[in-house]
């Protein structure tokens, strides 16, 4: 995987936009755009400060496609899903657990106004 891709995969990961880096890396956001499409090759100093940028290190930004391999939680156990979600920073999993809240609600009022119909028929 080129380092424009591994680049990009990081960013939408952490859902940032390439306005959003290049804005924080002084970029602007057309020659950011080059380095993802890998139509321009990076200097070492900027892929650097891209992978300050995204918030990781630079050897998490060249493993980036070691890192995304195994993600499709789908198939995943109940415990190998409950080790990624641990891995989530703290706001990150705040919005997750917010998600599933409002999914388990959801299915609760379902199943409670289905019961009423039921029992009304």
């Amino acid at each position: 995987m080129q380092i424009g891709n591994k680049i990009k995969k990081i960013r939408e990961a952490k859902g940032l936009s390439q306005k959003q880096v290049a804005l924080s890396l002084g970029m602007d956001q057309a020659q950011y755009s080059r380095i993802e499409n890998n139509k321009t090759d990076p200097s070492f100093s900027n892929v650097e400060k891209i992978a300050k940028a995204l918030g990781v290190t630079f050897t998490e930004l060249f493993n980036a496609e070691e890192v995304f391999k195994d993600i499709d939680s789908y198939d995943k156990t109940l415990m190998e899903k409950l080790s990624l979600i641990e891995g989530l920073e703290k706001k990150e999993k705040q919005a997750f657990y917010s998600i599933l809240d409002a999914l388990v609600s959801k299915k609760k009022l379902k199943d409670t106004l289905s019961n009423a119909i039921d029992m009304a028929s």
